[in-house]
């Protein structure tokens, strides 16, 4: 048997590289070189890369504790000096895991590793606030930037006007006012609010400022922002004309989104004619549709046009150009049948989606028991309701409202205490609040207070 080539401290970060299980890159890196050892041994030299891949990866799989083990032995290990940007990236994990003490520790830990923190770290920091919704962690970060500690670049400017829109216009005062060059960014948040807010005509001032006052070329993301709001604001005629502007410009390059926001607001407008315009303008910018393409026209077929044989057509054209319908596709379509008060139909798809291999989303189960409960087919809805728990999910709080109100008045051998007991199961509801209910609130059966009760439930 050939002998086992040993891993050294110079192949091991090409070799985690290359591994994409988490779990079996963390044995690699805890044992690169498994065998006896001996009080001869010398201890493996971990090098920055091999600790920043490995960090990077049980981060990126939400691994925490795992991750921090691995950041303790890092600590401790003297030899190796991180950079900056591992830490980034750690804050920013723990931002989207919604785990703002812990980026906050990660934070002030930074020198603690023999890395100095700059205002690369505070605005990894900022952003992981503005994700977990720490206005006021926010507020008092900025008060240290206030003290000196960090001078703000454009990054932190941007990341307060995401965080304080109502204050955009004063931020981008004070960003001037200090010196601080804006971006493309920073006006593409600028007109992203406007409209929001439905602000377009004062987007459209801010787009000029970037081509007149700062020489800045809007990118696809001010373009497509401004598009979507000219489309829901049914001025149609100009976000076509901007999406031209947008064509002339090659580097730019349109991309399926925008045309799918474009089919949409046609058909809204009454306008389903423009589409198969659209469509061939696509194919002829070499733009194939994609699944958000698709589910845009299924929707205007359900919702606008209520032509559900013209929806199931593009769901078989999906197919046949080798794009796979999604959930989304499938719910658009159950929930127009639903609207059409036709729950049969809509209960067909649903039960269909399996043999379609398309699986079903919390959302297929609400739209289909919310349509069941106003189409008072309370029968059909409680074999929804309960499995829709089963799978772990639970209705709206308007829906179930419907639904409590529904099996009261008419029975069917399913009684309110036992629904209520089922969200108790799930932990949906707690056992104080069923209790409760059905001592002091649902004993005189009145609507009302099914009603009162179901506004005191926390339902996502």
């Amino acid at each position: 048997m050939a002998k086992p080539t040993k891993i050294s401290p110079f192949h091991l970060p090409s070799i985690l590289r290359l591994e994409k299980n988490p779990l079996l890159a963390l044995d690699l890196f805890r044992n690169p070189n498994p065998s006896p050892s001996t009080s001869r041994t010398p201890r493996f030299r971990y090098s920055a890369r091999s600790y920043d891949l490995i960090i990077t990866k049980l981060g990126k799989a939400r691994m925490f504790p795992e991750m921090e083990e691995v950041l303790s032995q890092l600590l401790l290990d003297t030899r190796v000096s991180p950079r900056e940007p591992l830490f980034c990236h750690v804050i920013s994990f723990y931002g989207r895991a919604r785990l703002a003490d812990r980026a906050h520790h990660t934070f002030d830990q930074i020198p603690s590793f023999r890395c100095p923190r700059t205002i690369k770290s505070f605005n990894s920091l900022l952003d992981a606030f503005l994700q977990c919704r720490n206005l006021e962690a926010i507020r008092s970060l900025i008060r240290d930037v206030d003290a000196g500690e960090f001078n703000p670049d454009a990054c932190t400017c941007n990341i307060l006007i995401r965080a304080f829109p109502d204050s955009a216009r004063f931020l981008f005062d004070e960003m001037r006012r200090r010196g601080i060059p804006p971006t493309v960014t920073t006006f593409g948040t600028l007109i992203a609010i406007l409209c929001d807010k439905s602000k377009v005509h004062d987007a459209f001032r801010v787009k000029e400022m970037m081509l007149n006052s700062y020489n800045m070329e809007p990118n696809a993301h001010v373009y497509t922002t401004l598009i979507k709001a000219l489309c829901n604001k049914n001025e149609l005629d100009l976000a076509l004309k901007l999406k031209e502007e947008m064509m002339s410009d090659k580097e730019l390059g349109l991309d399926s989104a925008v045309y799918s926001t474009l089919i949409r607001a046609m058909f809204r407008a009454g306008r389903k004619g423009e589409v198969v315009d659209i469509l061939e303008e696509m194919k002829k910018n070499g733009v194939k549709p994609d699944t958000v393409a698709y589910n845009a026209m299924i929707a205007g077929f359900c919702t606008d046009e209520k032509d559900f044989d013209a929806a199931f057509e593009v769901l078989n054209e999906m197919e046949k150009n080798g794009c796979k319908p999604d959930v989304v596709s499938y719910n658009i379509i159950i929930a127009g049948f639903c609207k059409e008060g036709r729950w049969r139909e809509a209960y067909d798809l649903f039960d269909d989606m399996p043999r379609r291999e398309c699986r079903r989303d919390v959302v297929s189960y609400r739209t289909l028991f919310e349509g069941l409960c106003n189409a008072r087919e309370f029968k059909e809805a409680v074999l929804v309701f309960d499995e829709m728990l089963f799978k772990g999910y639970v209705p709206r709080a308007e829906s179930l409202k419907k639904f409590l109100e529904g099996i009261n008045g008419e029975g069917d051998g399913v009684s309110v205490e036992s629904t209520l007991r089922r969200l108790v199961e799930v932990n949906a509801l707690e056992l104080s609040m069923w209790e409760k209910a059905v001592g002091d609130v649902l004993k005189d059966s009145q609507q009302g207070k099914i009603a009162e009760l179901v506004d005191c439930l926390i339902l996502d």
